[in-house]
């Protein structure tokens, strides 16, 4: 739980370093929070409205599903842009790359896989120009 809410302590802190469960700890902290308040959305008139719909021609069958976040969720959503932004900033810099490379996320599918492999790597050890290590040291028997 402490690395679930460590994010929203540091909130807009864009320095130092976060270790890889700090990180994803947040991602599913944010998961578990969004599920809860797009469920409050459809359970409560916020305006949050889900629309099915089926299409058939000729050969041709599909079926989608969208869900209009409510006020409750677009308020969480808020929220949580900039305790997002900087996690991930400062998860980058734990691996030794500068926060700019979060612009890779723009460019479509390749730019995703790029973060995602940033977001998984391991922990550059010692200090880097970012900070401190970030783990703790273990002693060698």
């Amino acid at each position: 739980m402490h690395w679930m809410i460590l994010p929203l302590r540091r909130y807009a802190d864009f320095r130092g370093r976060s270790r890889r469960v700090e990180y994803w700890a947040f991602v599913l902290f944010l998961f578990l929070l969004f599920a809860v308040t797009v469920t409050l959305d459809s359970w409560l008139p916020t305006g949050g409205d889900t629309v099915t719909s089926v299409t058939t021609a000729p050969g041709l069958w599909a079926y989608s599903q969208a869900t209009d976040a409510g006020w409750i969720t677009r308020i969480a959503s808020l929220a949580m842009i900039l305790p997002s932004l900087a996690v991930a900033v400062r998860r980058l810099h734990d691996v030794g790359r500068s926060g700019f490379w979060l612009l890779a996320g723009f460019v479509p599918l390749l730019g995703a896989i790029l973060l995602l492999v940033f977001f998984l790597t391991d922990s550059r050890r010692g200090a880097n120009r970012w900070g401190p290590d970030p783990k703790p040291v273990v002693a060698s028997a």
